[in-house]
């Protein structure tokens, strides 16, 4: 397969001819392949069962993951717990600051009398013995893996001062075998809970989240014509809001939900423009014989940055969200693209050729200082965690498509994969509210 990190507008083509499509049920299965240094060491003892509960998961297991991907916390292993209290009068605090933990979490499940469970979790500081702490989180049977995930965000938005990230959830897109189907689908961040949003005999390409992550913005060959839909995900809803003739590609929402910039070539060279959802109105923010493509917001919604070949190679350019001249942002290397920014600002997430290699890369907002994210060959498809500790992107492993994910705090690695087939495109969700 032809990387995917060559500009949007030159690839429709080999695409059509060489995409193979399909989808299985099949979860994304995380593998941890660095190792992490200078994280935080914390026990996650396995919950207590009170009352007769039976959860169908083990809900500190969960949590001890999560918090193991961010890359800042090594949760202590099960084999040496020397003690397994559920609740804090249980807890001898000298046993666990001998243990060298910095934190210790406890908790139990009950059911509910209308169904499902309150899990109550308490979060101690190791070396004082104070509480940093205690809530209790109610879910229903199905809905165990989210809670899991949102206590995990609790504990650590406690302990680093950041919001936690594993409630969100990822879309990509999958393929396997010849002459078979493509998918859109989308899992938690941890893999589980994978669901198919479109399945189709067609190329789906550039997943893009809403701000309040309820839809999902992609494009679609149906009909061997590309076209760009939004989607609700709860409903199943979707609306064609691009078809022009032509290149209909990369849409990207406005951070305040209520715009889509993308890429048509409807008035000839593939250019950025700017839909608004409401009114639909439609306005060009460059005009140039080149290829302008794969456009990203600032978290400000003050401007777009985009890959351009308009001086020889691709290129990141900046322009205002109103329109007007279009400066360049990279010079070093001679190949850069499918930028976008840090949740923050402060930062830009890229794909870069280095060496004959295509790379991750992130540099500052002007495309200075470079720090490397990746070290395959054909990475691309870089996406922020909404806390922006944390990328991901698409990568090759033994000559197939999967998902990597790296904490930027540490050396840690995270592939996530199938069981078959290949994965691509991956898109962070914004954080659930």
């Amino acid at each position: 397969m032809q990387p995917q990190c060559v500009l949007t507008a030159l690839r429709f083509t080999a695409l059509l001819a060489t995409l193979v499509t399909g989808t299985t049920q099949a979860k994304l299965t995380i593998e941890i392949t660095g190792g992490v240094e200078g994280a935080q060491p914390i026990a996650v003892v396995p919950f207590g069962n009170v009352d007769g509960a039976k959860p169908n998961l083990d809900i500190a297991d969960v949590v001890a993951a999560d918090l193991a991907r961010s890359g800042k916390f090594k949760p202590m292993p099960r084999r040496e717990m020397l003690m397994t209290p559920h609740r804090e009068e249980d807890v001898d605090i000298r046993e666990w600051q001998l243990l060298a933990m910095n934190s210790l979490v406890v908790g139990e499940v009950a059911p509910r009398s209308t169904g499902g469970y309150d899990i109550r979790f308490l979060l101690l500081d190791v070396f004082s013995g104070k509480r940093l702490l205690v809530d209790t989180v109610s879910s229903t049977t199905k809905g165990l893996r989210n809670a899991a995930h949102r206590i995990a965000d609790a504990i650590y938005e406690d302990l680093t001062g950041e919001p936690g990230i594993f409630a969100t959830r990822i879309a990509y897109v999958t393929s396997a075998g010849r002459q078979s189907r493509v998918a859109l689908r989308v899992a938690d961040a941890d893999g589980f809970n994978a669901q198919t949003i479109v399945d189709s005999a067609e190329p789906i390409m550039s997943p893009a989240w809403s701000p309040d992550a309820r839809k999902l913005a992609y494009v679609s060959f149906e009909g061997r014509q590309s076209a760009i839909y939004v989607q609700d995900l709860a409903s199943g809803r979707r609306e064609r809001v691009a078809s022009y003739e032509g290149i209909n590609s990369s849409p990207a929402f406005s951070p305040d939900g209520g715009k889509l910039a993308m890429t048509l070539s409807k008035d000839g060279n593939p250019d950025i423009y700017v839909l608004d959802l409401a009114s639909r109105q439609l306005t060009r923010l460059t005009d140039h014989y080149a290829i302008d493509t794969e456009p990203a917001w600032s978290p400000d919604g003050s401007q777009l940055v985009f890959t351009s070949d308009r001086g020889g190679k691709p290129q990141i350019y900046r322009v205002a969200a109103t329109g007007g001249v279009a400066q360049r942002v990279t010079f070093e290397g001679d190949y850069n693209a499918a930028a976008s920014y840090a949740p923050n600002g402060n930062a830009l997430i890229m794909v870069t050729r280095a060496a004959g290699r295509f790379r991750v890369v992130m540099t500052d907002p002007n495309g200075g200082s470079r720090r490397y994210i990746s070290n395959g060959n054909l990475d691309e498809s870089p996406s922020f965690a909404p806390n922006g500790n944390m990328v991901i992107y698409a990568t090759q492993t033994n000559g197939r498509g999967v998902l990597a994910a790296t904490p930027l705090s540490s050396g840690a690695s995270h592939r996530l994969s199938r069981d078959a087939g290949e994965v691509r495109e991956p898109a962070w969700s914004p954080l659930l509210r």
